[in-house]
């Protein structure tokens, strides 16, 4: 089943990775606009779902979320984390670093004790003002489902250009400011297989982990309906293995099955 968040602020949800989230989505509330279409997405393909709405403005956010952090305040239900999601990729609204400032500052004003968190898909971290609005936030989670550009192009389907070496260059520069996520899948997708979990994938991808130095990684795979049909869950021991070996070289990394 498709999921599409109809506002700017939904939730709280549960979340895998982060516990109870109250997500902020910056995409249109009608259809999914995002620099990559994913085929394991939760909101289907880009041109199955498209937006015709506008992104939601600053101030909308703002107020949104406001009237949202004072309702949990009232009922003594605090969120763990703020967690920037949605139908889409949260970084290409034109106002994310000013959305961002406000975010912090609401946090620190009703839930100083809860996180914020960004779930990118790293597309825009090139631009300035993302990568400085990024460095504010708790938890800046960036994804890198593998360091070949023609798997990539085959499971995130990248909309415009796009290049895992200069990603990889520019996650550098976070200094660990920064948490790699992961998506391992196996099966077929047109007849190819679309299996991550192989040592032909892992280990060029755990040498790039080394490089970014992150702060942490989450490795997970495939939870929900996706919108290829032929994908399958990588297995608790895979993602085990994963973890172990990056835990053997000093990474701090988890796994959600």
């Amino acid at each position: 089943m498709t999921v599409i968040y109809p506002g700017p602020v939904f939730g709280p949800v549960h979340s895998r990775r982060l516990g109870v989230s109250l997500g902020v989505n910056l995409l249109p509330a009608d259809g999914k606009r995002c620099s990559f279409d994913c085929i394991y997405c939760e909101c289907g393909y880009n041109d199955l779902h498209p937006a015709h709405a506008k992104m939601p403005t600053r101030e909308e956010v703002r107020t949104a979320l406001e009237n949202k952090l004072k309702e949990m305040k009232l009922n003594g239900n605090p969120p763990d984390v703020l967690t920037f999601a949605g139908n889409g990729e949260p970084t290409i609204h034109p106002h994310f670093p000013e959305i961002i400032d406000d975010t912090i500052s609401l946090r620190n004003k009703f839930f100083p004790n809860a996180k914020v968190s960004v779930l990118s898909n790293s597309t825009m971290i090139f631009k300035q003002k993302v990568f400085d609005a990024l460095m504010k936030v708790d938890n800046n989670i960036l994804k890198l489902d593998t360091v070949d550009d023609d798997y990539i192009t085959m499971l995130d389907r990248p909309v415009g250009h796009y290049c895992v070496d200069k990603v990889i260059e520019i996650m550098k520069k976070f200094n660990g400011h920064c948490v790699i996520q992961t998506m391992f899948v196996k099966g077929t997708f047109e007849g190819k297989s679309i299996d991550n979990t192989t040592d032909e994938y892992v280990n060029p991808w755990i040498d790039a982990v080394m490089d970014i130095k992150p702060r942490e990684v989450m490795v997970y795979t495939i939870d929900r309906e996706t919108p290829a049909h032929h994908l399958k869950k990588a297995t608790h021991e895979e993602l085990d293995s994963i973890v172990k070996r990056l835990n053997d070289k000093g990474i701090m990394a988890s796994a959600s099955y």
